[in-house]
């Protein structure tokens, strides 16, 4: 009977608490106007089922290594190229290496850092909601920038908010500590996340490729040697 009992508790993800108000409302709504039109009260039910699954947090086990840069969300790999990064960070005076993953309304929406680190600056800023597919969301677009440093390198990411998503939600402050894959923050709806490293980088993904969050390696700092260890988070 326990072994059943845990086999039925792997079926449910947890839900992040950010996503209960909204869950409320499309039960409550379902409730309330499945009264006045019976479809109505399925279709809600429907919707609250997937603010349910939108707003799930699974466990993800995190490859450890020196110089490994790990995803820091679910997504597709839409842009892997060189630019300016955003001037708020004041991470540096010439291009950098971009890698973006884009979040659509399915995708798990908890971010997670990509290495580990110390939060040096946490820069809010407001701006437009263009689809955040598009290159100018990154200059356009309200956006979250986190700068970590890692000792050695220093790596910005970038929560930026688009068509749908209009809430960027943090979990951590300037002068945190973070460990590779750790949680700190989540878009709610949809949206982008860049990640700006220093040229020369090892990529290690392609353009279209599907990342996890704090599961799939973006890129190596290191040379490239030396064995992964894991850890579950």
């Amino acid at each position: 009977m326990n072994d059943i009992m845990q086999s039925i508790r792997r079926i449910f993800v947890p839900i992040r608490k950010e996503g209960y108000p909204f869950i409320g409302i499309a039960f409550a709504l379902g409730i309330a106007l499945g009264f006045l039109w019976q479809p109505l009260f399925w279709f809600l039910m429907l919707i609250t089922v997937w603010v349910c699954y939108f707003f799930r947090d699974p466990a993800r086990v995190t490859p450890v290594r020196d110089g490994l840069v790990v995803s820091p969300a679910d997504g597709r790999i839409s842009m892997i190229t060189t630019v300016m990064p955003p001037p708020e960070t004041g991470l540096s005076p010439t291009p950098l290496l971009r890698i973006s993953v884009f979040m659509n309304v399915f995708d798990c929406h908890v971010n997670r850092a990509p290495v580990p680190g110390r939060i040096s600056r946490i820069v809010y800023t407001p701006g437009l909601f263009l689809n955040a597919e598009l290159d100018k969301a990154s200059e356009d677009n309200e956006r979250n920038a986190l700068v970590i440093e890692t000792g050695r390198h220093t790596i910005g990411v970038v929560q930026i908010a688009g068509l749908v998503a209009r809430r960027i939600v943090g979990w951590v402050s300037e002068g945190q500590t973070v460990a590779v894959g750790e949680r700190f923050g989540l878009i709610r709806f949809g949206s982008r996340v860049d990640v700006y490293l220093p040229l020369g980088t090892e990529v290690l993904v392609g353009v279209g490729q599907t990342a996890i969050a704090g599961e799939t390696p973006l890129a190596d700092l290191g040379p490239g040697s030396g064995a992964r260890s894991f850890v579950k988070a």
